[in-house]
C-alpha cells in the first residue's frame, strides 16, 4: 500500500522535531518538512540537515518574504490596523503567508494532511488551520499538541532519546517564547505571565536597544510612500524588504517600537507578551500622518473605525475571508491619494513628527490662517451653528416645558 504523506510546517526546534518521528509513528507516512522563510534569522541549511536527521523525506525552503512584505504586512499597513489599538500584528500577518506556502507544496506533492506544532491554548493554530481551509478545504490537518500525551520539554526530549535521536536542543529554564519574522519579534513566557512584574529587557530584547542605552541625540529621518506604500528612505528609494530592515536598524537603536501588552486571544483567555516592532512602528506612525494631510474627514474617520475590524480579521486568522478583501478593498480606495513625504524625531523611545508633505496635501493656509483672509466668511458660522445645533435646541425647549 501507498504511504500517505504529511506536509509538516517545519521550523527546527524541539517541538517540530519531535512532531517527525511522532508523525511516522502514528500515522506510518512519509513526512515532508517545510520551512517557510519570512525573514526570521535562521541558519535554513542546518535547518534542512536536522530535518534529515530525525528521517524527513523531504525539505523544502520556501522564500515567502517578497510576498509577505507586499501582499500581507503593507495591506495591513495601508489600513493603519492594530488589534486592541496597540498590538501590529507582526505574527499575525505571517500566518496566512505561512498557510498559504504550506498548501502549495502539499498540492505539488498530492499530499494528504498538512500538520503544524502550534499549540492548543494559542492562537495560530486557528489562523494555520482557517488558512488551509480556505485555500484546500480538501487537504485534512493535523495538531499534534491537541492530541499527543507529551506535556513537557523533558517528555519531548525522552521522546527523541526512545526513538534514538539524539539532537542538541538549549535549555529552556530561563529562555522566552519566541517568534520571529522581518517585521517583529514576541517575547512570552517566564516573567511576563505575571502581569504585575516588570519586563527583564535585558535578557530578551534583540531588535531594540534598551532606553538606557540609546544615543543622546535625536536622530531624523523621511519615509516617502506612494499610494500608501512606503518606497523610500530619506529620499532613497527602496524595496519593501530592505526598507523595513533598514528602519529596524535605524529605530531600533534609538529604542522605538517595544510594546508591553496584555492581550485578549481569540481562543477566551489572556496572555502578555513584548512585541519589539521598532521600523513597523514608524511606518505605522508616518502612514497615519500622511493620511491626516491627504484624506478627507469622513474617510479618514470612517478609516479608523473599519481599521479596529480589518485588525480583528487578520488577528482571528480570516485573511483570506471575502469580508477581509472587501475591508482591503476599500482601503485601496482610500489610499488613492496617500502620497508624500513624512519626517521623524527619534529620541529615547519616542517618535515625534518633525513635517509632512504631500502634492495631494487637503491642508491650506488660506483658509486655516489666524491671520487676514480673503477666502472665508466668518459670519457664515452663525448660520452653521444654528442649523447644527436646532435638534439640541428644540429638544431642551420641549423638555423643559414638559418639566
Amino acid at each position: 500500500m501507498k504511504k500517505e504523506k504529511i506536509v509538516l510546517a517545519y521550523s527546527g526546534g524541539l517541538d517540530t522535531s519531535v512532531i517527525v518521528p511522532w508523525l511516522q509513528e502514528n500515522y506510518q507516512a512519509e513526512v515532508i518538512c517545510v520551512a517557510v522563510d519570512v525573514g526570521q534569522q535562521e541558519d535554513f541549511q542546518k535547518v534542512e540537515e536536522r530535518a534529515y536527521k530525525i528521517g524527513a523525506s523531504k525539505f523544502y525552503h520556501v522564500d515567502k518574504k517578497k510576498e509577505f512584505v507586499e501582499e500581507y504586512l503593507f495591506p495591513t499597513l495601508q489600513a493603519g490596523a492594530k488589534y486592541e489599538n496597540k498590538y501590529l500584528l507582526g505574527t499575525s500577518t505571517a500566518r496566512p503567508v505561512i498557510a498559504k506556502a504550506l498548501v502549495e507544496i502539499a498540492q505539488q506533492e498530492k499530499a494528504d494532511y498538512i500538520a503544524h506544532g502550534a499549540t492548543g491554548k494559542g492562537n495560530d493554530q486557528v489562523r494555520f488551520e482557517l488558512g488551509i481551509k480556505a485555500l484546500a478545504p480538501e487537504i485534512k490537518i493535523i495538531a499534534p499538541w491537541r492530541i499527543w500525551n507529551l506535556q513537557s520539554r523533558s517528555d519531548e526530549i525522552a521522546y527523541l532519546e526512545k526513538h534514538g535521536i539524539d539532537l542538541p536542543f538549549p535549555s529552556k529554564k530561563h529562555s522566552y517564547s519566541q517568534d520571529e519574522n522581518l517585521f517583529h519579534i514576541s517575547h512570552e513566557g517566564n516573567e511576563l505571565e505575571q502581569p504585575e512584574k516588570e519586563p527583564n529587557y535585558s535578557n530578551f530584547l534583540k531588535f531594540i536597544s534598551p532606553l538606557e542605552n540609546t544615543p543622546e541625540e535625536a536622530e531624523y529621518l523621511r519615509i516617502g510612500f506612494q499610494q500608501g506604500i512606503p518606497v523610500s528612505l530619506n529620499g532613497e528609494q527602496m524595496d519593501g524588504i530592505s526598507l523595513i530592515q533598514k528602519l529596524n536598524s535605524l529605530c531600533g537603536k534609538h529604542g522605538i517600537g517595544c510594546i508591553d501588552m496584555v492581550e485578549n486571544r481569540l481562543v477566551g483567555m489572556k496572555s502578555r507578551g513584548v512585541y519589539e516592532t521598532p521600523g513597523g512602528t514608524a511606518l505605522y506612525f508616518a502612514h497615519e500622518e500622511l493620511e491626516r494631510l491627504c484624506l478627507d474627514r469622513e474617510t479618514f474617520h470612517k478609516k479608523m473605525e473599519l481599521s479596529f475590524l480589518f485588525a480583528k480579521l487578520v488577528y482571528n486568522g480570516q485573511w483570506f475571508t471575502r469580508l477581509r478583501k472587501a475591508l482591503s478593498a476599500f482601503v485601496e480606495v482610500t489610499q488613492e491619494y496617500v502620497t508624500g513625504e513624512i519626517t521623524l524625531k527619534l529620541y529615547k523611545g519616542n517618535i515625534l513628527l518633525a513635517g509632512s508633505s504631500s502634492p495631494y496635501s487637503l491642508y491650506s493656509e488660506a483658509f486655516s490662517t489666524f491671520e487676514k483672509d480673503e477666502v472665508y466668511r466668518q459670519q457664515d458660522a452663525e448660520g452653521f451653528i444654528n442649523l447644527f445645533g436646532l435638534g439640541i435646541k428644540i429638544e431642551s425647549l420641549l423638555r423643559n416645558n414638559n418639566k
